[in-house]
Order: structure tokens, then sequence, then C-alpha cells
């Protein structure tokens, strides 16, 4: 972790885009020098401040500003709220900011922990990939007990990672699904009962089934060939990663609904298993739990 150089205020600010970016397509509050040091890192003692820094000349970047607002859209939805605060930094217009941040390339993404400075990505993940980050930092940010004067440094909020969590991080910063997968399957082997490991693994393999697949032309199939339960299930996991869980369940329940047997039983602990991804908190869940139970029984 880092903080802001001492000199921050001291930064100046230049101008400006030619195609600047319509107020619709921007996600989360648009971060300014003057709004970073009054709001943004006070508010990243109560709550985990996800930055997005973009540019209106990155295509790449406005997509993952997209993501990031969807996801944090869904997370407000929630009962607890976000968990989660979400700030854009226009690097073009903001040079100060982005000089503050070290921004060398966009996308790149940054949370704030109690105004500490942690760098999540500097790539163009997937759908499934954002929510897995962001789910980490989250909870680390809740094990660190945010606001709280008697919380770990931010080396000791770093060392709590364990050495398996650590591989499969690095992992997933170079597409190494695999990897991932191998490790996380060593920390449950260590500790059978770890939820943070159950669904690391559990994301992992969604990323695994999801790689490579055109989502769009998969639920096309899907919508052609309904007693398809390969086609469904592959439609169901682009849904998950894209957030739509809603769909994903209503899917699968349906199918569970339509066979039989062998194929009833694959369907259903596919369905089982999607529900892992979701927070149990979620009301989506709860439902999708009861229907399922109704259309089995």
């Amino acid at each position: 972790m880092s903080s802001l150089p001492k000199n921050f205020g001291s930064a100046f600010d230049l101008s400006g885009l030619k195609n600047p970016v319509t107020a619709a397509e921007l996600a989360g509050v648009a971060v300014t020098q003057e709004s970073l040091m009054s709001d943004v890192l006070p508010a990243s003692h109560a709550q985990v401040v996800i930055l997005i820094c973009w540019s209106a000349r990155s295509p790449q970047s406005k997509t993952v500003m997209a993501t990031l607002g969807k996801l944090h859209k869904d997370d407000s939805a929630k009962p607890d709220g976000p968990g989660w605060i979400l700030g854009n930094v226009n690097v073009d217009s903001e040079v100060a900011v982005a000089q503050a941040l070290q921004v060398q390339t966009v996308p790149l993404a940054i949370a704030i922990i109690q105004e500490q400075l942690v760098p999540l990505f500097e790539t163009v993940p997937t759908d499934a990939q954002l929510r897995l980050v962001i789910d980490k930092v989250i909870a680390l940010a809740a094990d660190r007990g945010l606001g709280n004067p008697a919380a770990q440094s931010p080396e000791e909020l770093e060392e709590k990672l364990e050495p398996e969590e650590i591989t499969a991080l690095t992992a997933l910063e170079t597409g190494d699904f695999d990897g991932a997968k191998a490790a996380y399957q060593e920390w449950l082997n260590r500790a059978p009962s770890n939820s943070l490991a159950h669904l690391g693994l559990a994301q992992v393999e969604l990323l695994i089934r999801i790689d490579g697949l055109d989502s769009a032309q998969v639920l096309a199939q899907a919508a052609e060939d309904k007693l398809n339960i390969e086609s469904q299930m592959q439609a169901a996991d682009c849904e998950i990663a894209q957030g739509n869980f809603e769909g994903a369940f209503n899917r699968l329940i349906a199918t569970v609904r339509n066979t039989s047997g062998d194929e009833r039983k694959k369907v259903r602990e596919h369905l089982v298993g999607l529900f892992a991804l979701v927070d149990p908190a979620e009301p989506g869940l709860v439902r999708a739990r009861q229907q399922l139970a109704s259309a089995l029984f």
C-alpha cells in the first residue's frame, strides 16, 4: 500500500478533451483534486473507496467503468448497502489527481482503505474477475475494521493474506485460471471450512467455464434450444458473470422443471454451485432456493 505524495496539494491541473464523455456514460462520483482531499480520503475511513481511472481516448477504460457502475448499482440494492464507494478519475482533465495516484496507463483501478492506496489491476478484466476483486477488497477491509483506531497497519493487512491466496491472486492477474484453481484447492485442503477459499474456488471455476465464450452467442443459442441442458448451463454462467443473478437462477430452475433423472440432477448441482457465488443475504437467492425446492418436489 502507498499514500498520496506529500506535495500533492501543490500539483497543478491541465485541461481537457475534445470529445468528452457524456454524463450518462459516467459511473460513480467524479473525483477532483479538491474532492479527493475533502471527501474521498475521509470517506475511506468508513467504507472502501474504489477509483476507476479512465480516459475518453480509451474505450477499454470506459467499458470497465460501466461494469463497475453496474456492480455498484447491484450492490447498492442490497439491504445492507453496497459496502463500497465508487469514484471515477478522468486522467485527461484531472492531471493532478492522476499524478498523485501515479497513473501510468488506463484502465487502472485503485482501492483506498483508510487513506492507503491499493492498486487493483491495470488490465481489462471480465465481469466475473471484477466481482472477485471487489468482494476480496471488501472482505479484507472488513477484517481490518474501517474507522477503528486499533485496526491493523497496512503491512499487517497485507500479511493477513494466506500463502495460497497470494498464489491464486497472482495467477489471476496473469489469466492463469488453472493455477488459481489449484491454489484455492490447496487452501481448502488445508482449511476445508474457510469461506473465502470456497468462494475463490467457485469464482475461478466460473471463470474457467466462461473463458473464451461469446456471451451473446451463448445466450442466443440457449434461447433457440431450451431443452439442451449444456446450453442452458453455459448461458446461466454468462448471466452470473454479468451480474444477472435472477436471470441465471430462473433459467436453471425452469430447466430443472423440464428435465428428470440424471439431467435434472446435473442441472440442480450446477445451480447450487451458482448459489455459492451470490451473497447469502441477496433476496433473489432466498427466492431462488424456494423456487428450486418447489421445482424438485
